[in-house]
């Protein structure tokens, strides 16, 4: 169970990287554009014509969205990777246990 949250959650989290950088490189074009540059957006199969000033904040609204997106996923790894550790270091108890036990039956019974 806790292997199949970490992949996905790990999934997603690379998934996001991507929308990251993409959007990043989106900002670093609208960045070097005078403000009066035309600037569209694909809708679907058409290019629609936008504002430059609302294209530059729905990017940063984008990337900030993503990037708090990211934070979250990193703390849900962590967090199924604590309850991964948590859970290795209570079977290796109880192997632990058992082994004593071995050891003390096979003992009595010499």
């Amino acid at each position: 169970m806790a292997e199949n949250d970490l992949s996905k959650t790990t999934t997603l989290r690379s998934q996001l990287d991507g929308q990251l950088n993409e959007n990043k490189v989106v900002k670093e074009e609208l960045d070097r554009l005078d403000s009066s540059a035309v600037v569209y957006k694909l809708i679907g199969p058409a290019l629609i014509k936008q504002d430059f000033e609302e294209a530059r904040q729905n990017v940063n609204k984008r990337i900030d969205y993503i990037q708090q997106e990211i934070k979250r996923h990193e703390g849900n790894i962590e967090d199924v990777e604590k309850k991964a550790e948590e859970k290795r270091e209570s079977i290796g108890k109880l192997q632990q246990q058992m082994q004593q036990i071995m050891i003390k039956q096979s003992q009595e019974s010499q």
